[in-house]
Order: structure tokens, then C-alpha cells, then sequence
């Protein structure tokens, strides 16, 4: 009998070499020759305009081409379920993922590839204090499980090493590159910095991002103390704004202060309003006749067209002012108003690193981290660059005030945020405070945090209803929950091509994954390869004594059993039809373990038969 080959499911991140590959020859299929660009053909396409790299304007640094090429580079890693650390696991739409983030960043490329609307990142400033992600380009899996493993900081980047400013770049350059893939067409990316990197930064975003792509940056007064050391003091911090795409973003506003309420001092029977000029000498292009309270005559020029103004006229929507200055205005409501459009300055009513300080001490009962960012400041940030269904991710998390932010907004708002928090283990000073108090590493003090948020959250939800009485609205379910995934290698044995180890590849091709992995693991490993998100609903059946997982409305069935048998592939068939919508081709992918059929040809032979009976063509293996 022939051997059955079951093609086996994706084993890497998303191929984006690959895809770049396959959009280019969407837009100029006659460059692509063999699988290859021809740059020759291409330079012809456009233009055979050529410069030198003297006359080219660019940021270049030494280690730029391996930051490039580390973007491109396919992870072989996966994220490990931890369902004990996480808070309502089953029902939870927020993710928060301890690893070093440049191989998250990979792993999420399929299944959240233009899904983030918001990033926000409070990346290490570089000031010759703070550690730099080192990444190794041979093998940043290997890397990282081998620094994370040892109890110690994982490194610093101090001025007197000569490629200082380099060091840095070549940390961020993957990573924003990898990011912006993730935004939606109208998502933003917010980036705190200080004086150390601000120039730095900003230049690698216009490469990245697109120097049309620049939105705005906000100068903002992180302290409300000023030292009198030194020769000037330093109080603010930049955060640098980029869009996916300049032509789709709408930055969003503000909630009005008090301050800008005021403004709404005009007040008729639908309410408070302020005036909207409507006559204006050098803005206004419409000219036609307006007539007075008084009988004058007013020619313009106006702000809006002759019809629009009739309208406002009709529907009591103008304003006259009295005496010489008989003009008339429009009314803005404050009932109606949807906020007000930011600026590029913040004070200290946006919050300090002082107030977050005491936000988080308040909170874990103790002082661990030092220059935290407030929750007020997140909040203020979410609300221009976020809209109330938008999923949220910051992959340098620190003390996770990104996640307690949308959980707080949420609460007072309505919205249904969700977030994704990401942070490598880095582990804390050994004499620290922290350390004293049994957290070992900083994601350990940031889950904790948003642990209890949630809980403080949700009880000042409830005394709010208790206070209000009967009347009060019942306010939605707030997702206070988290699932908790840590990266790791993957499930699955690499093949070993050393002849010395030929006995251990012989055995791992038999038994092909590892021995301390659960069926979960690998079930999420699945969900990565595949692009599906690592929140989605996961139904599980139980199928001639074998747990099949079914998700998707039956677009991806998994079964990760030993000792398969053909019932379990007609009883997989049954299911499929059983939860496909009615109607919808739902292209059910099929996904079984390699051992599970236990080296036999003739179940796996007859599983592909009766599965193709049922419709179910595309199966594969792990």
C-alpha cells in the first residue's frame, strides 16, 4: 500500500518576505522572474531615476541592514497558554503576553495583521541607565530563553559604547516595522521618548511609517516638581504620533474641560451654546444679501453657503448680536458637542509620573515603580486615537497602565476596548522593593495590578449603582479579565541535522512533540500558525472518547488525540455540519497530531476519505 502523506499544518510566523513578494507582482507582475525581483526591470517601471548614497537623504547606523533583514525573519517560537495566572480565561478579550517583544510581534502577525486601530509603546529612553533589548540575529529564541533564564538584568546601553545611538536603532527598527503591519488603514501609533532619542526616533518613523504619515507630537509636563540643579530643568517628555495612512486617520478629540465649558455662555431653549462665527473678511468665499434684526443689509463675505444659511435661520440655529455690531452667528450646543480637538502641549492636568507613582503604590500597597505613566494619560491618549470597540496593544507594558486604562475608560464610558499587553520577564533588582515583596519579575507586579484594577473597578461600578438607587441604569458586563500566554519554544522538535545527535532526530521524528507540552499548548500553537486570534471562542466536543476542538462556526476543527480511529473522522464530518452556518461555505480546516494515528496508513488513509465525504478537503498534521 502507499504511504498517506497528511501536509503538515504552518510551523513558522507569517512569511512577510513572501507577501511583499506577492504584492509586488500584484501591482508589476512582469518584475518578478523565477520567484526573484528584477531590479533592472523594476528601475525602468519607475522612471530610471538613480541617485548615489552620498546624495540620498537617509538615517543610516551600523547594524541597520541585520535590523532590517531581523524584520523579515520568520519566529519558530510559540506562546504557551497559562490559564492559572490569567482572570476569567473562557470569556476574556484581553491578552497579556510575557516574551521578548520582537518575536511576539512575529507570532501575532497572522492573526492580528490590521486589526490593532491603537498603539501605544513607553519604550527604554536610552539613558545610558536602562536596559536595551539585545537581539541576537542567529537565533533571538535561543537568545532569549537563555537570558530570561538567568537571574540578572538583561543588559545596558551606556554612552561610552561606541555604537550607543546604534544599539538603540537597531532595537527599534524591527520592532516598528513589525507594528506598523498590525494597525488598521486608520490606526495610530503613539511613542513616548525624551530628549535622549526624540530626534532618532522621530527620523525612523518617517522611514517607517512615512514622513507624510507624521500626525503630531505632543510636548508633555511629566513633573509637577521642578529641581534647582544643574543648569536648566528637564520637565517634559515627547510622545510622537504616526498614522498607518496620513489620508485615513481622524484623530479624535478630547473630553471639554472646565475651562472649555465656560465658552458655552449662550444659553436658549435647547440649552447652553457658544457662538460660531459665520462672517469672516478673509476666510469667507460666499457673498449674499443678509438682512438685520435692524433692516441693514449685509453682504458678507460668509463662512457658509447662502442655502445653509437659510437653514439655521429657519430652524432658530442663529444668534444676532445687538447695538453697531449687529452680527449674526451660529450656535454651537454643548449637549452636542463631541469634545474638543487636542494641541501639542500637556500640563499636569493630563497627570505626572508622580501622581501614576501613588496610582500604582495606592494599589499593591507599596511604592515599586518609580516613573510609572498615569492612567489619566492613557485615557486622554485612547480617546483620540481609539474608538470604543478598538483593540489596543503596547508592547513595552511595563506596569500595564496601558491595560488598566482601558479597563477604566471602559467602565466610565461604556466601551468595549480591548487590549494587548506585552512584556519581556525582565527580572527585578535583587535589593529592590519589589523583590522583598516576592515579584520576581516585572511582569509578576504588572498582572498583579491588573488584578486588583479590575476588582477596584468593578466594586466602584457597583456602589455607583447602589448609590443612584432603583432607577439607575444596570451598566454591561466590564471585561476585567485577561488570558496570560508566555513565549517559549516550540511545541514542536525542529529536526536536528547533526549526524552526532542522529538518534535523538530519528526519535523526535517519530514522537515529534515534546514530551512536557499539553494539548493546549499545541492547540494555541495551531491558532498562531493559522492566523486565528487567541481570543476566539473554542467549543470542545468529545468524540468517541477524544476531545475535538471546534472553532469559528466549524472553520477550524482540531482533534490532538493518540490512537485515532475512523470514527472520530466521521464524527468530526457530523460536527462540521452540524455548526457550519447553513448556507455558508465555512472551508473547514481539519488539523490532527501525526502520531495520533499511530503509524497507521490505513486510518489515516480512510480518515481522509470520509472527511472528503462530508465536504472537508483541506487536513493537515503536527
Amino acid at each position: 500500500m502507499q504511504k498517506t502523506n497528511i501536509p503538515q499544518a504552518e510551523s513558522k510566523s507569517a512569511d512577510l518576505v513572501a507577501q511583499n513578494l506577492e504584492q509586488l507582482k500584484q501591482i508589476f507582475p512582469e518584475v518578478i522572474k523565477e520567484g526573484k525581483v528584477d531590479f533592472e526591470a523594476l528601475n525602468d517601471l519607475l522612471g530610471n531615476y538613480a541617485d548615489t548614497a552620498e546624495e540620498r537623504f537617509a538615517l543610516n547606523w551600523a547594524g541597520k541592514a541585520n535590523a532590517r533583514r531581523e524584520a523579515q525573519k520568520r519566529s519558530t517560537g510559540t506562546l504557551r497558554p497559562c490559564p492559572e495566572e490569567s482572570v476569567d480565561w473562557d470569556t476574556t478579550d484581553n491578552l497579556y503576553i510575557e516574551g521578548d517583544n520582537l518575536e511576539v510581534l512575529k507570532l501575532l502577525q497572522k492573526s492580528y495583521h490590521s486589526r490593532v486601530k491603537m498603539i501605544y509603546i513607553d519604550p527604554p529612553y536610552n539613558t545610558g541607565k536602562d536596559f536595551v533589548y539585545k537581539d541576537n540575529y542567529k537565533d533571538n529564541m535561543k537568545n532569549y530563553l537563555e537570558l530570561t533564564g538567568q537571574d540578572k538584568k538583561l543588559s545596558t546601553n551606556t554612552e561610552s559604547d561606541g555604537r550607543y545611538h546604534s544599539n538603540w536603532l537597531n532595537m527599534m527598527y524591527p520592532r516598528l516595522k513589525l507594528a506598523r503591519n498590525l494597525l488598521t488603514e486608520d490606526g495610530v501609533i503613539f511613542i513616548s521618548i525624551d530628549d535622549n532619542e526624540v530626534a532618532n526616533l522621530r527620523k525612523v518613523c518617517d522611514e517607517i511609517m512615512g514622513e507624510e504619515n507624521f500626525v503630531f507630537q505632543i510636548a508633555w509636563r511629566r513633573t509637577d516638581n521642578q529641581s534647582n540643579i544643574g543648569n536648566i530643568a528637564k520637565v517634559k517628555e515627547y510622545i510622537a504620533c504616526y498614522a498607518k495612512s496620513g489620508s485615513n486617520v481622524s484623530v479624535g478629540k478630547l473630553p471639554l474641560s472646565e475651562k472649555a465649558k465656560n465658552e458655552y455662555r449662550y444659553e436658549d431653549k435647547k440649552g447652553l451654546f457658544r457662538r460660531d462665527i459665520l462672517f469672516h473678511k478673509t476666510r469667507g468665499r460666499h457673498y449674499f444679501e443678509v438682512k438685520t434684526k435692524s433692516g441693514n443689509i449685509l453682504n458678507g463675505p460668509w463662512m457658509i453657503k447662502k442655502e445653509d444659511f437659510q437653514k439655521l435661520d429657519a430652524e432658530d440655529g442663529i444668534y444676532w448680536t445687538s447695538g453697531g455690531d449687529e452680527q449674526p452667528y451660529g450656535k454651537i450646543y454643548l449637549s452636542e458637542s463631541q469634545g474638543q480637538i487636542p494641541n501639542d502641549f500637556w500640563g499636569i492636568e493630563y497627570g505626572t509620573n508622580q501622581r501614576a507613582s501613588l496610582e500604582v503604590e495606592a494599589l499593591l500597597e507599596q511604592r515599586l515603580f518609580d516613573f510609572p505613566k498615569p492612567i489619566s494619560l492613557l485615557k486622554y491618549l485612547l480617546n483620540i486615537g481609539s474608538a470604543k470597540d478598538s483593540l489596543i496593544l503596547d508592547f513595552f507594558s511595563g506596569s500595564a497602565t496601558t491595560a488598566h486604562a482601558v479597563m477604566q475608560l471602559n467602565a466610565e464610558d461604556g466601551g468595549n476596548r480591548k487590549y494587548i499587553c506585552v512584556q519581556i520577564p525582565e527580572p527585578t533588582p535583587e535589593e529592590s522593593e519589589a523583590r522583598k515583596a516576592g515579584y520576581a519579575t516585572i511582569p509578576e507586579i504588572a498582572k498583579e495590578r491588573i488584578r486588583r484594577a479590575g476588582k477596584k473597578i468593578l466594586e466602584e461600578q457597583k456602589a455607583k449603582v447602589e448609590k443612584e438607587g432603583l432607577f439607575t441604569e444596570e451598566p454591561k458586563k466590564l471585561d476585567t479579565g485577561f488570558k496570560v500566554f508566555k513565549l517559549d519554544s516550540s511545541n514542536i522538535n525542529a529536526w536536528d541535522s547533526n549526524p552526532d545527535n542522529l538518534e535523538t532526530a530519528l526519535n523526535n521524528s517519530l514522537f515529534n512533540i515534546k514530551t512536557d507540552r499539553s494539548e493546549d499548548d499545541l492547540l494555541y500553537e495551531i491558532l498562531i500558525k493559522y492566523g486565528i486570534e487567541l481570543t476566539e471562542k473554542i467549543n470542545r466536543h468529545t468524540i468517541d472518547g477524544k476531545t475535538v476542538y471546534e472553532m469559528g462556526a466549524g472553520s477550524l476543527i482540531v482533534c490532538l488525540a493518540d490512537n485515532l480511529s475512523t470514527t472520530v473522522a466521521e464524527g468530526i464530518g457530523k460536527l462540521y455540519k452540524a455548526v457550519s452556518p447553513e448556507g455558508v461555505d465555512a472551508n473547514c480546516r481539519v488539523v490532527f497530531k501525526e502520531a495520533g494515528f499511530n503509524g497507521s496508513d490505513e486510518v489515516k488513509t480512510n480518515t481522509l476519505l470520509i472527511l472528503k465525504q462530508h465536504g472537508i478537503t483541506n487536513v493537515a498534521t503536527v
